[in-house]
């Protein structure tokens, strides 16, 4: 109703208007004109942007009947005003048709893709221009008298449209795309509205209007209803109008879809992609919660199954004797050759103590000598990318025929503290401004990039300043760039950068109103229109950028909603740098101009605290915080690593007294199992130097860290059990300590050979950092265990000689002075565990509370498991105080497009064809499934595309550029006839085509196709050509010598991608819409089955890794598991059983450390995957010492072994594991770096806490129910070497004197190393605890 209204009131007003107006075309009837032929130039203009054409003179009569050339121009040009040889009519010359077709060929560049828009638009002025009842709907408003002589010029005049005519004509266009800018074409065709406001009335009032530099004089256009009428015998014009998915015929198809939504074919809603981990076809959490608790069901099937057995027969006798299986026969001669080989060793080594120590400092010394040339990388695309991943391939290729992706130097300003403000439009209405949008902070703004463009930097190397002009992305003149040719890229761009410009104000009337308009005007109207090359206001300013771009709106301003730009919360300045290989001098000097650029932010953003937000970011930003955040955080490290120094260095003693405290510790010995852990991994890293393989930070932080681990429990292990283990009457130190090596050595041996095993079949992992980290890590725990064997065994003999003859450790060339004798007493430790950890765990109740507990915590790391994040947001590599952290939380609130993605071809395809072109364009003419309309239908549904923007199309503007128009043209006569003449020359001789005109969609033949591409890569876009393809595609195709196209390359963007998973998912849905364009080019004939399109972004070989790293990750981590459960095996005799319990308690710290990682905020990725793997080597620490402890214990029930399993072994593992690891990751807490807080400190001290618990807790429980039988085997020996003590004893006995003197007692001064066990049995007590039958709990 209020629509209907309003048209009656304009309609009175007009009546009104015409009542009152000088009458210039009193006679308005069929068959008369409203003017005719040329007056000259229009007196009231200047300053246009294009040469415009002459104005018409005032001439309201008949028609002229049209014949010979002057009939041939009319056709051509004005093809719908032809009726026949003799009976078309027309009110224009031959001048007139010249000229009309000039000004035409800028907009009929633009929509010449869709035939029917552009015919309709050339249709539309024909009528104006050219009608033979052109007075029915035009009617003379102003003239002037140019010249004497001559008739009256036509200043102005209304044109009087039906609605649905003028409706039909825009409709036909509103949806024309230019490909360059990825914006539609009635976007700088609509003045200050832009696409988003534009109708048919604004489309039409832009044409008329003078004020654009483009109209040679003033229309008012009309658009009324039938119903309407405007009275003094005027009609609305009403003429045929084709429809954008009209054809008619061959000569001139229907537009495409891309450029006419009523020509689209129904596209169904994509289907979500499959997730990314799918074994077979189960959803991977389904199929992995299937896979384990099938495992577990067999576990317990397993082990339960014997003792349910065993029940059965309980009862049963046997006869007499006792008899051992195959198995144990086979796990007791295995255990028996592992401690007659480790003794044997161990006694040679404490005898040569100073030949075995200058040996492995030799080969230490020899290996680690490879450190001199060690490389360290750094660069994230070597350290997670393989070499021959698809993302590094696809990368490679991108460079080689591109070159690298620009540099990009950025900074984005808020302004929270100003209050937002209602500015009333002249052109737009009230609009809503932000507070950032202040005139004084743009001026601030200003003066801050004009200092930077100025910026030079002293390059010491070059021995000269280094400046903007020198580094920069200058896309329109890259060979010789000037500092307005630099790619800057702001909102002030919109005033080309100057101070004047955007304090300009003007007065300007519009529908009788006269105001003020200044900046914001121009703003609104630039945003709106970025291609505009001069606005509609009075200040006649361009919003075209200085170096002859435009400047889209979303790479100005961010935080706005929808289209309206003017609620905008931030400012954004983005510098773009050339970029290059690495190595190269030139990127040295880019990246010294982006430390000066880095400093000037600085400087800024202190200096206006008060005013601005600033946060901003240049290429090396990242690459310099995580290096400084590297350094800040090296004394944490060492700080962690003096710690457990410390702790192993005071822990290794056995102190009996107070007057032997600097006789019983054993710093000097525990520095030098430090020195042995720290002398494996310097070995193995020098090893791997000499072969060229490169290291890592990773590996310098981590690797120390695990085998420090690894290393110093075995050296626990060690020292305990020679403390502990009495030397035999007679026994030399030597032989000593060759027994206690043969004792733990095989232990040592299972826990060193699964670590070791484990960390090389990580190396068939792809990712690079991961897979070094393997070899070292492997390499370093086999180093370890032969040091260890050999340094640590000879350091141990001649530590035990000092303490022997009392003297001080460090100061060991002084003799303690009134040393006490030693006392046999059990350390504090040891007597816990015995006394009172061991008797609570162990009791009835708490075993089954334990199992309940254990099995409730598997189920819910089994849960949360699988809620676990995938991937690494790069903010996590920073400390807590980088300035980059404010710049990503800028950049995730304020962007409202992700990054750009190209969409490559590669060699093999022909596009010279008219088959390739048709496949590749989407233009008129073209597949309807072609590339780019694929890339169009995709951003349809931005939700599972991740595709914003439609692709630009380097074919289509070629095809467009060729048509017959005032880009592509030839000298016509001349010394240069037939050459090549450039869009921006405005010689007379330039009238050729460069192909000949056709009714139907232009495709050149292929020597046009080859011999053009080249001009058109080459041509500058202008105002007289702006399909030249310079500035959007010169390096976006890739021609060799002989013209073959070897790569090309399509631009679109993602949506915003705030995350890892966003990136991750973009990746997919852009390789999958990717193979679906491949498998429909390939069928275009002629080409390669070779030939392929990928995507390209830039990030997509730091993600990539996402898309494989869970099946690649549980891949790897049962690789580590299987040596866990085969080492266990085989050394303990084909112990199936003993393998089993291992394995499970592994695989229950894995799923628990995974499910907590959840719960804690700990992603999964490659770090995580590293520390994971780490795990598992630390887990065998944890579970399968106590495992072979109880495997080759001799007591006659499950519950009675693993008591002495625990006391023994679980004492040694707590002090030398887990109370090595807690104080150092402990300390790692203090870190600056959220990377090292997060999967150093937090995941590394679940796995310790996690790998104490099931290996303190759990497994002595479940060791207790289903442990292996006792091995009566070991059970026989045992009782036959006390049978023979006994008998030794007794003849020693009757025969006193014959006793060899090494028996008899030493002096009181002579170290003696006590037994702690007070229940010794008897022959007799031997026998009777030997088993006939399975042992029971």
């Amino acid at each position: 109703m209020v629509e209907a209204s309003l048209r009656c009131w304009l309609l009175c007003v007009l009546l009104l208007y015409l009542a009152q107006a000088q009458v210039y075309t009193p006679i308005h009837q069929a068959g008369y004109c409203a003017s005719y032929d040329e007056c000259g130039k229009n007196p009231e203009l200047s300053g246009s942007l294009a040469q415009l054409s002459n104005i018409s003179c005032l001439s309201n009569t008949p028609a002229r009947h049209v014949t010979g050339q002057h009939l041939d121009l009319l056709q051509r040009v004005c093809p719908r005003l032809y009726t026949g040889l003799n009976t078309t009519y027309a009110c224009c010359s031959s001048k007139q048709l010249e000229a009309l077709e000039l000004s035409l060929a800028i907009t009929k560049a633009l929509l010449t893709r869709c035939p029917a828009c552009s015919d309709n638009f050339i249709s539309l002025h024909c009528q104006n221009t050219c009608s033979p009842n052109q007075s029915l709907f035009i009617n003379v408003t102003r003239v002037s008298q140019v010249a004497a002589g001559q008739p009256p010029a036509v200043l102005a005049y209304q044109a009087f449209y039906q609605r649905s005519f003028a409706e039909r004509a825009y409709n036909s266009c509103s949806n024309v795309r230019i490909p360059a800018a990825a914006s539609l074409a009635v976007g700088t065709m609509c003045g200050v509205y832009g696409s988003a406001l534009c109708n048919a009335q604004r489309w039409l009032n832009f044409q008329g209007d003078t004020s654009n530099g483009l109209a040679p004089l003033e229309i008012n256009f009309y658009v009324l209803d039938s119903s309407q009428v405007p009275g003094d015998r005027i009609q609305l014009l009403n003429s045929e109008i084709m429809g954008c998915n009209e054809s008619q015929g061959m000569d001139s198809p229907a537009c495409s879809c891309q450029d006419c939504a009523s020509a689209c074919p129904v596209i169904a809603h994509p289907q979500p992609l499959d997730a990314i981990f799918l074994p077979g076809w189960m959803v991977g959490a389904l199929a992995l919660v299937t896979i384990l608790c099938s495992v577990f069901v067999v576990f317990v099937t397993f082990l339960v199954q014997p003792r349910l057995a065993h029940c059965r027969d309980k009862g049963k006798v046997e006869g007499p004797g006792v008899h051992t299986g195959f198995f144990e026969r086979l796990s007791f001669t295995t255990h028996k050759l592992l401690r007659r080989c480790f003794q044997a060793w161990g006694t040679w080594v404490a005898s040569r103590p100073l030949t075995v120590l200058g040996l492995s400092i030799a080969v230490v010394l020899g290996l680690a000598g490879g450190l001199a040339s060690v490389e360290l990388t750094t660069d994230p695309v070597e350290l997670w990318s393989a070499p021959n991943s698809q993302a590094r391939r696809e990368k490679e290729f991108h460079d080689e025929h591109f070159g690298p992706f620009f540099r990009t130097n950025q900074a984005i300003l808020a302004a929270p503290g100003r209050d937002s403000y209602v500015y009333d439009s002249l052109l737009l209405g009230p609009k809503n401004f932000s507070g950032v949008l202040s005139q004084d902070l743009l001026l601030e703004l200003l003066e801050l990039q004009e200092r930077l463009r100025q910026l030079q930097v002293w390059s010491p190397e070059e021995q000269r300043n280094i400046s903007l002009r020198d580094i920069c992305y200058a896309p329109l003149n890259p060979h010789n760039a000037s500092l307005s040719d630099c790619c800057v890229n702001s909102l002030l761009q919109y005033f080309q950068n100057n101070r004047s410009h955007l304090l300009l104000t003007a007065n300007q009337t519009l529908m009788g109103q006269t105001s003020q308009v200044d900046w914001r005007d121009h703003f609104l109207y630039c945003v709106n229109a970025p291609l505009t090359f001069k606005d509609g206001t009075a200040l006649g300013l361009s919003c075209m950028a200085d170096y002859g771009a435009p400047v889209f709106p979303f790479l100005a301003v961010g935080g706005y909603k929808g289209k309206d730009y003017s609620e905008a919360e931030a400012l954004i300045m983005t510098f773009s740098l050339n970029n290059y290989p690495s190595g190269d001098p030139q990127l040295a000097q880019v990246k010294l101009w982006e430390s000066g650029f880095l400093k000037e932010m600085q400087a800024f953003q202190r200096r206006t605290a008060g005013t601005f937000q600033v946060t901003f970011m240049a290429e090396r930003s990242l690459e310099d915080e995580i290096n400084r955040t590297t350094g800040e955080d090296l004394p944490i490290f060492a700080t962690s690593y003096i710690v457990i120094f410390l702790y192993i260095a005071l822990a290794l003693g056995s102190y009996s007294s107070r007057g032997r405290v600097l006789v019983d510790s054993k710093v000097t010995l525990g520095l030098g199992g430090v020195a042995v852990v720290l002398g494996a991994v310097m070995a193995a890293m020098g090893f791997f130097s000499y072969l060229g393989l490169p290291s890592s930070l990773v590996i310098l932080q981590v690797v120390p860290f695990l085998v420090l681990a690894v290393g110093t429990d075995n050296i626990f292990i060690f020292v305990l059990e020679y403390q502990r283990l009495p030397r035999k009457p007679g026994e030399r130190r030597e032989e000593h300590i060759g027994r206690t090596l043969g004792h733990v050595g095989p232990s040592m041996l299972l826990c060193s050979l699964s670590e070791a095993t484990c960390f090389f079949l990580g190396m068939l992992t792809p990712m690079p950092a991961v897979r070094t980290f393997a070899m070292t890590s492997g390499l370093a725990v086999v180093l370890d265990f032969l040091l260890q064997m050999m340094a640590f065994g000879a350091l141990l003999s001649l530590d035990s000689k000092r303490q022997e003859a009392s003297r001080l450790d460090v100061c060991c060339c002084h003799r303690a002075k009134q040393a006490p004798p030693p006392s046999p007493r059990e350390g504090l430790l040891l007597r816990f565990f015995r006394q009172v950890y061991v008797p609570v765990l162990l009791h009835q109740v708490t075993r089954v509370v334990v199992l309940v507990l254990f099995l409730a915590l598997f189920g819910v790391g089994l849960y949360y498991m699988f809620y676990i994040t995938v991937g690494l947001n790069q903010e996590l590599a920073l400390p807590k105080d980088s300035y980059l952290l404010d710049y990503f939380l800028f950049l995730n609130r304020y962007f409202e497009v992700g990054v750009p993605v190209y969409f490559v071809t590669t060699v093999g395809y022909n596009f010279s064809s008219m088959a390739g072109m048709n496949g590749i364009c989407s233009s008129a003419g073209c597949d309807n499934y072609s590339l780019t309309q694929k890339i169009q239908y995709a951003t349809e549904f931005p939700e599972e595309s991740y595709l914003a923007i439609p692709a630009s199309s380097w074919v289509d503007d070629f095809i467009d550029w060729l048509t017959p128009s005032s880009c592509c043209r030839l000298y016509a006569f001349g010394p240069n006839k037939d050459e090549f003449c450039p869009s921006t020359s405005s010689s007379l001789s330039c009238s050729k085509s460069c192909i000949r005109f056709t009714l139907g969609p232009v495709r050149p033949s292929v020597e046009e196709f080859h011999k053009y591409l080249p001009r058109f890569l080459s041509d500058l876009p202008s105002i007289n050509c702006p399909k030249g393809g310079l500035a959007a595609y010169s390096t976006s195709v890739n021609i060799s010598l002989d013209g073959e196209i070897l790569a090309s390359r399509f631009m679109a963007y993602h949506t915003t991608l705030k995350n890892s998973q966003d990136y991750t998912e973009a990746l997919r849905a852009a390789r999958a819409l990717a193979a679906n364009i491949t498998a429909s080019l390939r069928k275009v004939p002629g080409t390669d089955p070779a030939f392929e399109v990928f995507p390209y972004t830039v990030t997509n070989v730091f993600y990539e890794q996402y898309l494989t790293i869970m099946p690649e990750g549980l891949f790897m981590l049962g690789l580590c598991l299987v040596p866990a459960f085969v080492v266990c095996c085989l050394l303990l005799g084909t112990d199936l059983r003993s393998g089993l319990l291992n394995l499970f308690s592994i695989v229950m710290i894995l799923v628990d450390t995974v499910g907590f990682m959840a719960l804690w905020g700990i992603s999964y990725n490659a770090v995580s995957l590293i520390n994971l793997v780490t795990a598992v080597g630390i887990s065998v620490e944890f579970v399968s010492h106590i495992t072979c402890s109880f495997a080759i214990s001799i007591k006659p029930t499950r519950l009675e072994r693993a008591k002495e399993a625990t006391i023994i072994m679980g004492s040694a593992v707590f002090s030398g594991v887990a109370m090595t690891n807690l104080p150092g990751i402990l300390v790692l807490g203090l870190a600056k770096a959220q990377l090292i807080q997060i999967f150093f400190f937090r995941l590394n001290l679940l796995i310790t806490l996690l790998g104490l618990l099931h290996g303190l807790v759990f497994l002595p429980v479940v060791l207790s129910y289903l442990g292996p039988d006792v091995n009566r085997a070991l059970v026989l020996e045992q009782k036959q070497a006390e049978v023979a003590a006994m008998a030794k004893e007794a003849v020693a006995k009757e025969n006193p004197y014959s006793t060899h003197p090494s028996l008899t007692h030493t002096t009181s001064n002579v170290y003696v190393n006590e037994n702690f066990e007070h229940d010794v049995k008897s022959a007799s007590d031997v026998d009777s605890s030997l088993p006939n039958t399975p042992a029971t709990a």
